[in-house]
């Protein structure tokens, strides 16, 4: 690797200083599973790389809060999120997900921030947190601002995150009796990249009748996209098969599908089409 200069600044105001909008060799860095590869593969060339390592220790925590959300700091890792008792019992849809995100040697490395941040449409935790209505705090050189987990994406490897900002939590609003679902289809084994990430967040009226519902999908996208006209198809009368059917219709008609090394388009269509009743009906059940 070509050298680059390495800053560890002890505060996050201090390391958003350290950023240069203008500048887009200097990244901040956390656990480094994506950018170290990116660096090897001479993608992309540091002239600085900003370490969060030793930032104030409050932004490696997971809480629940007063008004039962659950917050995570950007520096949790994977590992820590997965092992948070109070997470896992308030959030059982995050245990199963965890579990087949990549290995536990990356999940012990990786952050919570650098996965939300880093624009992959592959990576489980952005649509497993878009699916569960969660907020971003992003820390800047203007001052903080929330940015919904659904709306941090713009495009493939793109986020609307300023080059001057850094993400420094993930808030996850309490469920308060919704029933939310999320599966990763892989071709390969259960911990490899997806062909297709899919999550409902339902809120019923009674067995069968939702009054509210959230579908994200990504991975067969080129970035995390809720799919709205799913939803208001869904809230529109009783669950059955037939709606199912056509819900599966309407869904693969509102995204564009992203060919890649995990299966093409078409694949990825049929995907959606099935997986979206399988989901629903966990969802339901």
């Amino acid at each position: 690797m070509i050298p680059f200069d390495w800053e560890e600044p002890e505060t996050l105001k201090e390391a958003v200083a350290l950023l240069d909008p203008d500048d887009p060799t200097i990244r901040p860095i956390a656990g480094g599973t994506a950018l170290m590869l990116m660096m090897k593969a001479g993608v992309f060339t540091p002239s600085l790389l900003v370490s969060l390592a030793k930032i104030e220790s409050r932004y490696s925590e997971i809480r629940v809060d007063s008004a039962g959300a659950l917050r995570i700091g950007a520096m949790a890792s994977l590992s820590q999120l997965e092992q948070s008792t109070e997470a896992m019992a308030r959030f059982p849809v995050m245990r199963r997900a965890l579990r087949t995100l990549s290995n536990v040697r990356v999940r012990n490395v990786a952050r919570v921030g650098g996965a939300l941040a880093h624009g992959d449409p592959h990576m489980d935790l952005p649509p497993l947190l878009a699916a569960l209505g969660a907020k971003v705090s992003v820390t800047g050189q203007k001052g903080t601002r929330e940015i919904a987990v659904e709306d941090l994406y713009a495009g493939y490897y793109e986020t609307t995150l300023e080059k001057n900002e850094l993400i420094a939590g993930a808030i996850v609003p309490p469920l308060n009796g919704a029933k939310t679902v999320y599966m990763k289809v892989t071709s390969r084994s259960a911990d490899d990249w997806p062909a297709l990430n899919i999550g409902v967040h339902l809120k019923l009226d009674g067995p069968g009748h939702i009054r509210e519902a959230r579908v994200v999908v990504s991975a067969a996208t080129e970035k995390v996209t809720r799919l709205k006209e799913t939803e208001r198809l869904l809230v529109s009368a009783g669950v059955s098969d037939a709606l199912l059917r056509q819900a599966g219709d309407v869904a693969t008609g509102e995204v564009s599908f992203l060919s890649d090394a995990h299966g093409s388009a078409a694949y990825k269509r049929e995907l959606l089409r099935i997986y979206l009743a399988r989901v629903v009906r966990e969802a339901l059940s």
